[in-house]
Order: C-alpha cells, then sequence, then structure tokens
C-alpha cells in the first residue's frame, strides 16, 4: 500500500509520520518540499500533479488553515487551503480510486446546547474557520471518492506551540489568571489522532462499507479552565515554578474576552460510532495531557 501523507510538518502530520510508517510505503510531503513532492495548498491545482506523481493507493490530509482568529481577515486564503484544496485532492483520490483521509473540526457546529452532537447533527458553523472546514467537508463527499473524515477538537501536541505551554509560562510569570470556564470540549492529542486513522484506514481498505464521516476526540469533558488548572496543579506537583496560588486561577466567561472569530461554547462530539465500527477505546483527556506534560516538563 502506498500512502500519501500531506501537511507533514503539522502537529498531526508530525505524529501520522510515525503511525503510518508500519502500513506501507509512505510518501510524507509539505508546502516545502522539493520539485514534485511540493504540496502548496496556497494553489491547490497544483495539488493534482503531486498526487499523480506519487500514484497512492490511500492519500492522508492533514494540512488545513487552523488560525482561527487569523482566517477572519484572510477569508480567501482559508478557503483555498479547508475548502479547495481538499476537493482537488479528493477529485484525483476518485479519479484513482485511492482513499482520502480528511481531519475536520467540532467548529462546523454553531456550539448551542450542552449535548454531545453526533454525526448526524446540524451544522452551523459560527466563523470563517468552521464554515471553510465544513465547505470542505462537502466537497469531499460531492467528489464520489472513498473517504474517512474525522472530526476532532482541542488538538495538542509536544511539538510546537500548545495551551499547556501557555498556561505554565503565564503560571510562573504571573499571581493570577483568568481562563475560560463556558466553552466545553475534549483535549485531544495528536498522537491519538494519528493512531486512531492509523487502525481506521487498514480497515477502511479491508472493508470499503465502514468509510464516511465519524467523531473523534478523547474521553470525558472539560472547560479551558479545568484544562488549565489541571496542567498547572501537575506542574506544581512535579516542581516547577509555579507563582500563580491554586485559589488565583479564575474562570470568566467567554464574552470577558473578545476574539475577532466567535467560537462555539458546545465543543462536545458524541465518538459512539468511531467506537462501535472499529473497535476502540479512546482514553480520557487527562491521560493525554499527563503524557505531553512528561514530555514538555523534562525539557
Amino acid at each position: 500500500m502506498k500512502i500519501l501523507l500531506l501537511g507533514k510538518n503539522g502537529q498531526v502530520g508530525w505524529e501520522l509520520q510515525r503511525s503510518l510508517a508500519p502500513l506501507g510505503d509512505l510518501v510524507a510531503c509539505d508546502f516545502d518540499s522539493p520539485g514534485e513532492l511540493k504540496a502548496d495548498f496556497a494553489q491547490p491545482e497544483s495539488l493534482r500533479a503531486l498526487v499523480r506523481a506519487v500514484a497512492p493507493d490511500v492519500i492522508v490530509n492533514a494540512a488545513a488553515h487552523t488560525a482561527v482568529d487569523k482566517a477572519e481577515s484572510e477569508p480567501d486564503f482559508a478557503r483555498a487551503l479547508n475548502a479547495t484544496a481538499p476537493g482537488v485532492v479528493a477529485g484525483e483520490a476518485a479519479a484513482r480510486g485511492a482513499l482520502l483521509v480528511h481531519y475536520s473540526t467540532d467548529y462546523v457546529f454553531d456550539g448551542s446546547g450542552s449535548a454531545p452532537r453526533d454525526e448526524d447533527a446540524a451544522t452551523g458553523p459560527l466563523n470563517t474557520y468552521g464554515r471553510t472546514k465544513l465547505e470542505g467537508e462537502d466537497l469531499i463527499r460531492a467528489s464520489g471518492c472513498r473517504h474517512l473524515i474525522l472530526r476532532t477538537s482541542w488538538v495538542y501536541a509536544a511539538r510546537g506551540g500548545n495551551f499547556a505551554r501557555t498556561m505554565l509560562k503565564l503560571a510562573a510569570e504571573r499571581e493570577a489568571l483568568n481562563v475560560i470556564a463556558d466553552q466545553i470540549g475534549a483535549p485531544t492529542g495528536a498522537e491519538l489522532l494519528a493512531d486512531v486513522t492509523a487502525h481506521a484506514l487498514r480497515r477502511v481498505q479491508a472493508e470499503p462499507v465502514l468509510g464516511g464521516t465519524y467523531h473523534c476526540v478523547a474521553g470525558g469533558e472539560a472547560s479551558w479552565f479545568d484544562y488549565a488548572r489541571f496542567v498547572i496543579e501537575r506542574a506544581r506537583a512535579a516542581g516547577q515554578p509555579v507563582r500563580v496560588a491554586p485559589d488565583a486561577i479564575h474562570p470568566i466567561p467567554t464574552r470577558a474576552y473578545p476574539t475577532p472569530a466567535q467560537r462555539p461554547l458546545n465543543s462536545r462530539l458524541d465518538t459512539r460510532r468511531l467506537r462501535e465500527a472499529f473497535g476502540l477505546t479512546l482514553p480520557d483527556w487527562q491521560s493525554g495531557v499527563e503524557r505531553l506534560l512528561a514530555e514538555i516538563l523534562q525539557r
């Protein structure tokens, strides 16, 4: 099996290089790859030549415009990366009978209510990022290609910047912190997504009927406030420099911290379909974050 990985240097793409390597001949590309392996999502039509040159059996697309606030000021660029380019790749996948694995987001929903949303729930994105990601999903489905779309939320990795690093830095510098407490989701590790991807794509290759859209997030739920408090207390217990006191981490509402892009308050995703279809157990979010902290606190 030949696998073409797009977006190899992102948080999820980096982990996918590890998880996909045992499955076959892996060709991993990004926007800065040389020659015919250059994957420039800002020039969607250029991706046709890349797919044809590699001639993969499976395409895994981990490339995206994920700067949620910045997308509000550059909607055309966000649409090129999140919608037009995946649509082009999907068309090429359909033409050669390849399976396309693609990642989407809880931001395709409006975040109302408090119940976890399943894959059939009505969509209603609140911002440019969510709208362009939903458009990408629609283009993939319309292409007729075999596909596996994994919607996820609050993705983090030890590689690069992340919420935990930011909280640790602020906790070491400040005596008090204000953290949003009315947005609820599940912090999900890039390594978990990569491992689920490897398992699921093997099954879908063998059983095409399993293709489609699934929700993939860690178990449990948390607010950003819960997440921050967990990270800071684990760091304190590990002997890291923490200036902020436990009772000086204050919960605040989203309206107290305005941003260019509106965020959904309810990012809960129902993962039952994924777990039952592929026989998977998704660990609670705390276990992944503890692994993250074990790695970054040693550096």
